[in-house]
């Protein structure tokens, strides 16, 4: 759910998406005769998940207090869940009850919504005002009538930092001086020369980071909902996002630690870089991963322009559900404050109700691996400085790719950055006419 390249798979299925879109306006899947109907009788839901949610634990309890309920979790990795799932809702048989959607590939789904339950019609109107309102809206259609996905977690971004690495760099060590120092793109980068001068390591682990900081803050990055594509348009977000790794990169303050390759985990424990931009569910992977590396890593807050979501997911009801009522009562007590509060504590991911931000278990748990910083109020103030509904668009992966590549050659082959910037352009254009 997490890597960029396990994610970057799943644009190898974008011709699925075609035949999607194609078919949800000429074919009307099966819904059977009993949908949207409670009764007293044994129901069976199927929930297709993917990544690691622990959501098999709570079907179980919801099936304790809801006996007539059998909830079947299936789980499944990122790209072979969505692949799976464009497959059968192009079918028109075979989808399930209940599935999960990631958010960077929630806008191809989208250009079929009448394959789904629109949420609205079920009732979700209800508990709207229990969710971050960027995350509720980047789950509706573009006229606003229509609702997808429940909000499940969030990747709000903060800055990870070796408390080691800046301390021999002569920086403060403090999660709140950390943030009044790097307050910036500027300080930002400034903070990374300090590092390098001192440390002679990189601040920032790669050039796909250095770029994300700017472009995950972008409501609209490479097209925008009319299909349109902003490369072209002087000023758009990408570019800026481009150019200031490209900044960054000249600086000498970016490494070329692919995040998670074996060389960035090795990276990661043993401090051979100083600085991830890194949402709230990489502090999971550390915790299990980066064991050498205790008590040397702390969290502060990014600076404002920085300030993004990266990663997260929504609950959705294909179509050809029979059960729509009951599938859309426990997705809704799935995606409830308190039950999102327990798939923060077991398995890191991270809430988009609010209210939890202010719970005691939430607020005051110290993590061990931060040295007993207690990170989750960070990134509870990350995700509420983010501002406006998230636009990927369809073929997000693909063109992505294509700007990460000029990059990629920007710093291994040294190429010129316009040059390859003008290249990248021209091959996202060719890829919109397929």
């Amino acid at each position: 759910m997490k890597s960029l390249k396990k994610l970057a798979a799943i644009g190898l299925s974008a011709a699925l998406a075609f035949s999607l879109a194609a078919c949800s306006g000429t074919e009307k899947a099966s819904t059977g005769t009993d949908k949207g109907k409670s009764s007293d009788k044994q129901v069976t839901l199927t929930f297709w998940a993917f990544g690691a949610t622990g959501y098999e634990d709570l079907a179980k309890k919801y099936e304790d207090e809801n006996p007539n309920v059998k909830i079947k979790v299936r789980a499944a990795e990122t790209a072979e869940h969505h692949d799976a799932l464009f497959t059968a809702l192009s079918a028109g048989s075979g989808a399930p009850d209940i599935t999960m959607l990631e958010i960077d590939q929630l806008d191809r789904f989208k250009v079929a919504q009448d394959r789904f339950e629109n949420l609205y019609d079920l009732g979700a109107k209800d508990i709207q005002n229990q969710y971050l309102d960027w995350k509720w809206k980047t789950g509706e259609n573009n006229a606003g009538d229509f609702l997808i996905g429940l909000p499940t977690d969030i990747g709000p971004k903060a800055l990870y930092y070796r408390t080691d690495v800046f301390e021999a760099a002569g920086l403060p060590t403090d999660p709140d001086q950390v943030a009044s120092l790097i307050n910036s793109p500027t300080s930002f980068e400034q903070a990374g020369q300090k590092v390098k001068d001192k440390t002679g390591k990189p601040f920032v682990d790669s050039i796909e980071m250095a770029f994300r900081a700017y472009l995950d803050a972008a409501q609209e990055t490479f097209l925008n909902p009319k299909g349109d594509l902003l490369l072209e348009k002087d000023g758009n977000a990408v570019k800026n996002a481009y150019d200031y790794a490209v900044k960054l990169n000249k600086l000498g303050i970016v490494g070329k630690f692919e995040m998670w390759s074996p060389e960035w985990a090795n990276a990661v424990n043993k401090g051979e870089f100083a600085a991830e931009l890194g949402a709230g569910w990489l502090k999971g992977w550390m915790e299990g991963n980066a064991t050498e590396a205790i008590g040397k890593w702390k969290v502060a807050t990014l600076p404002s322009e920085f300030a993004a979501n990266w990663g997260g997911s929504f609950i959705a009801i294909p179509k050809e559900t029979k059960h729509a009522k009951e599938a859309y009562k426990f997705a809704a007590w799935l995606v409830s404050p308190d039950n999102q509060l327990k798939s923060f504590q077991a398995k890191g991911l991270f809430p988009s109700a609010p209210s939890v931000y202010d719970m005691d278990a939430f607020k005051n748990n110290k993590d061990e691996f931060f040295g007993g910083q207690a990170t989750a109020p960070v990134f509870a103030k990350a995700a509420q400085d983010i501002n406006g509904a998230i636009y990927k668009g369809e073929k997000y992966f693909p063109i992505y790719q294509e700007v990460l590549n000029a990059l990629k050659n920007v710093q291994n082959k040294g190429a010129d950055p316009e040059k390859e910037w003008n290249a990248a352009v021209k091959r996202s254009k060719d890829l919109l006419k397929r």
